[in-house]
């Protein structure tokens, strides 16, 4: 996986569940935070991009694996890859380690979110804005 960006992130007790682990969805939001904060150091002003006035960036597919359990306290390191798939889509791979562990050992979890511009007048696909496709090349 190429590496363009690395989020850190503490997991808080909220994030678990009744057994102690970090809750599945939870996961995922871990995930959210990291494109949230790769988006903002390219440049792009999160709150008009998350508005969606013009378009809208829906997350169309989601998935993530767990290789190991993950606990209240533990410091993630996030790695993300973005790569386009089409003049509309991009997907945006992500792979979870504990903060300072060799990221050449296995990662504790991996995730995978694929993503659609739509025109938000018409809810019809249409092609990603200049900026999306100068984040996408962005390497942080």
């Amino acid at each position: 996986m190429n590496q363009s960006f690395v989020y850190y992130r503490t997991i808080n007790f909220r994030d678990t569940d009744a057994a102690g682990v970090v809750y599945f969805a939870n996961a995922l939001s871990f995930c959210h935070e990291a494109y949230e904060a790769s988006l903002a150091a390219s440049g792009i002003n999160l709150k008009s991009f998350f508005r969606g006035e013009a378009i809208a960036v829906p997350i169309t597919q989601a998935s993530i694996d767990f290789l190991k359990p993950m606990f209240c306290g533990d410091r993630l390191a996030i790695f993300l890859a973005k790569t386009l798939l089409s003049p509309e889509s991009f997907q945006i791979e992500y792979q979870l380690f504990f903060e300072g562990e060799d990221i050449q050992k296995k990662a504790i979890a991996m995730a995978l979110t694929k993503h659609t511009c739509i025109d938000t007048s018409t809810r019809k696909r249409c092609k990603l804005s200049d900026q999306l496709l100068q984040w996408i090349e962005f390497t942080q």
